[in-house]
């Protein structure tokens, strides 16, 4: 039997949060020591561009309407050049548990800004779904104890901040795309935008790269950075995008610091505890809230749709 659309979109995004998940400590081990945010910036974008072009070489082709152009150039400055240079810039300075709890604020960003530029329904389910992911996400971080607010680490976390807040408009403008042309022609378009954005802030710093520096690990980490997290990860979140509502996209990004949380285990061979098998409970009953379309438990509580 054949999954139906929603399914395969919700699946996508478990896999993208899977690869996001894991991109947190690969992105860390690529930083200070081998490339700089910057560098790291402009290789995963002008690389990540590179793929969806030659890709989109072996599909039909779509003209992308001048108007449409536009908004895929605002929507690419924020989600594909401040997004990751934000993040970056954030992860350098900071740990991957305390960035990923300052990500789980996306789906609050999303769904407050949906209500008021999409008119998208906010439902008593959802803002309890939201709170549900919220506390699970933030039970599973702060069990670690491993938050720490130091001068740099507080600019990190600031700078993880701004980079969900990015991101979270990103979603939001992008949506309406997508109901018109495929994900790899909004791809396209987005990254070679992106590149362009990128250059005058990370050019000078690509030319310093020392590729003969790098080791065998060096390469796998800049493969999975390029071609898994930013060329695949993004085809699979646009994907989901496509069939589901942007808050409910945003809201896998709960399931990341699962990711994050079980790289950690698996590094130190801790084991599974009582707490994060309620923080699993929590995010997933969260994300099958948010997700839930019965009529009569979803009436819309503010910013109907009209």
């Amino acid at each position: 039997m054949n999954l139906t659309k929603s399914l395969k979109a919700h699946l996508s995004l478990l896999l993208a949060a899977m690869i996001f998940g894991a991109n947190y400590w690969i992105s860390k081990g690529l930083m200070p020591d081998y490339l700089s945010p910057e560098q790291l910036l402009f290789l995963r974008v002008v690389g990540s561009f590179l793929l969806f072009f030659m890709i989109s070489f072996m599909l039909p082709s779509e003209k992308v309407d001048k108007a449409d152009k536009k908004t895929i150039a605002l929507a690419s400055l924020l989600g594909v050049t401040l997004n990751q240079l934000l993040f970056f810039i954030g992860l350098n300075l900071s740990t991957p548990v305390d960035v990923a709890i300052i990500h789980v604020s996306n789906p609050i960003f999303v769904l407050i800004i949906a209500s008021f530029l999409l008119r998208e329904n906010v439902t008593f389910l959802k803002i309890i779904g939201i709170g549900m992911g919220a506390a699970g996400a933030v039970l599973l971080i702060t069990y670690q104890g491993e938050l720490s607010f130091s001068s740099n680490t507080f600019t990190g976390n600031l700078m993880a901040l701004l980079n969900t807040l990015a991101y979270s408009f990103y979603l939001i403008i992008i949506k309406p795309i997508m109901k018109k042309y495929s994900p790899i022609t909004v791809m396209k378009w987005a990254f070679l935008y992106g590149t362009i954005f990128s250059l005058p802030l990370t050019l000078h710093s690509a030319i310093d790269i020392s590729f003969e520096g790098f080791t065998i690990n060096t390469w796998f980490s800049l493969f999975f950075v390029i071609v898994l997290t930013t060329f695949m990860a993004y085809l699979l979140t646009i994907y989901g995008l496509k069939y589901l509502d942007a808050g409910v996209v945003s809201y896998y990004v709960y399931l990341q610091p699962i990711i994050v949380t079980g790289i950690a285990y698996f590094i130190s061979s801790n084991p599974l505890s009582w707490q994060h098998i309620i923080a699993a409970s929590l995010i997933f009953g969260g994300v099958w809230l948010v997700s839930l379309k019965n009529p009569r438990l979803t009436t819309p509580l503010i910013f109907k749709n009209r």
